[in-house]
């Protein structure tokens, strides 16, 4: 179904105040603090938000998309705007742009849950890493991601993308100091390559929090030293470590298995 009986704006100067905030938005990694709305881009994340309940401040439509966009996305959003192709590109951090993006009310008054079944990052600056680490924390039932000070921008446009559509479904804190996690009252477990039993061979605590370190400098010692549990994981290949989003689907994924 296509927006035929559907309202939007058309907008097809670039200096409109409109664009210039979206591009900001769109481009900046860490603009959404500031401006309190993330831009997402692409029929998987715009749907996903959708399924979450979310209600887009504004959706925005390349002119090509427009007259085959379904029919939810601007029933959903409180605003529509159709702009040229040219200027969805200038949006877009795609390749490809899709021609069909949200910009969404970032998360406000968010306060760490203390039982909650958490992810903590460490410092995790790749933001491939940190979205892979969010997808895997939605898929094994993990609730709350915890970001200390250092970790990459959880709402910037290119964690989004890794995350694909995990930020919904999840409690996300960012800028945590250390001594906040004394709030916690779920044992923390990290991994480490010289202390610990190897993970096939523990009986995890569940629920507990995941502490995943720095993709060169692991966890910090001040967070191992909080840790309840320190695990290994076997590498009988002899590679010397793994990429740390690997790590996490493992420790997840064996901790979701724990009865």
């Amino acid at each position: 179904m296509s927006y035929s009986a559907a309202q939007a704006a058309s907008i097809t100067s670039r200096d409109n105040p409109l664009l210039k905030e979206l591009r900001k938005v769109a481009q900046d990694n860490t603009a959404y603090r500031k401006a309190g709305r993330f831009w997402v881009e692409g029929d998987h994340l715009c749907g996903a938000a959708l399924a979450r309940g979310l209600k887009p401040a504004v959706a925005v439509f390349s002119e090509d998309f427009w007259p085959l966009a379904p029919v939810e996305y601007a029933r959903a959003a409180i605003k529509s705007i159709v702009i040229p192709v040219v200027l969805f590109r200038e949006l877009s951090g795609l390749e490809s742009p899709a021609g069909v993006g949200f910009v969404l009310e970032l998360p406000m008054d968010v306060t760490l849950q203390p039982l909650a079944a958490s992810v903590i990052l460490d410092r995790v600056q790749d933001a491939g890493n940190v979205g892979s680490i969010l997808r895997s924390a939605g898929a094994f039932g993990f609730t709350q991601v915890i970001a200390l000070k250092g970790t990459a921008a959880l709402w910037s446009p290119k964690v989004l993308r890794a995350g694909m559509g995990a930020h919904f479904g999840l409690t996300l804190l960012e800028g945590v100091a250390l001594d906040d996690l004394q709030a916690l009252q779920v044992p923390i477990v990290v991994t480490s390559s010289h202390q610990g039993d190897l993970i096939q061979n523990l009986q995890l605590p569940k629920p507990c929090a995941w502490a995943m370190g720095h993709e060169g400098q692991g966890v910090c010692q001040e967070l191992m030293n909080r840790a309840r549990v320190h695990v290994r994981i076997g590498q009988p290949g002899g590679e010397e470590s793994l990429n740390v989003a690997a790590a996490a689907a493992i420790c997840l994924h064996a901790s979701s298995l724990t009865a």
